[in-house]
């Protein structure tokens, strides 16, 4: 079986894997369902403040 002969540096190991890490796009932007703005799955819309149908927060729209 094949042993390598030296210890693969950090650098020259990261470098190989560096085509492999990147993605295409975020894969966990959904549109809220309210509003239609792109925000995190499973969290508060940042925009209008709903998250599943129900207001959870006040907006800096609504206190104005």
């Amino acid at each position: 079986m094949a042993v390598p002969k030296r210890k693969t540096s950090h650098s020259r190991k990261m470098k190989r894997r560096s085509s492999v890490w990147k993605l295409a796009e975020p894969t966990n932007l959904v549109k809220c369902p309210s509003c239609g703005e792109y925000n995190l799955a499973f969290r508060v819309c940042k925009a209008c403040g709903q998250y599943k149908g129900e207001q959870v927060i006040a907006t800096k729209a609504e206190n104005k």
